[in-house]
């Protein structure tokens, strides 16, 4: 019903730069919000950033100043510029997005979680 299709990650060496992309499709109705989440091995799956629909950003503290999150609202898409990359930041990075479809809507759920289904970044020494 809802597909968050993402792209980009890889490996890269410490200090480096990747960017990566999410598209969410399907029958949308809004969006609350969307951003990224990360999960290393043997941790649990922490928020790294998030944008609102009207345009709030958080970010985890351990990314501050280093990454960046944009939404174009008009595609439906989130992205993520990781700078100064760290071997810490290695982890299968997930989209993940609140939003609303049309059965949700009907239903009277205002809001729903979505992930997708993880990208790998790995960053060397």
């Amino acid at each position: 019903q809802v597909q968050l299709l993402e792209s980009g990650g890889g490996l890269v060496q410490a200090g480096g730069s990747l960017s990566l992309s999410c598209a969410a499709s399907g029958r949308i109705f809004s969006i609350n919000s969307m951003g990224w989440y990360r999960q290393a091995p043997g941790k649990e799956r922490e928020m790294v950033a998030s944008e609102s629909s009207g345009g709030i950003i958080n970010y985890a503290d351990s990314v501050k100043g280093r990454f960046a999150i944009s939404k174009d609202n008009a595609k439906n898409t989130v992205y993520l510029q990781m700078n100064s990359l760290k071997p810490g930041d290695t982890a299968v990075y997930y989209c993940h997005a609140d939003l609303v479809t049309d059965d949700d809507y009907v239903e009277g759920r205002l809001e729903n979680d979505y992930f997708g289904q993880g990208t790998q970044v790995t960053v060397s020494s």
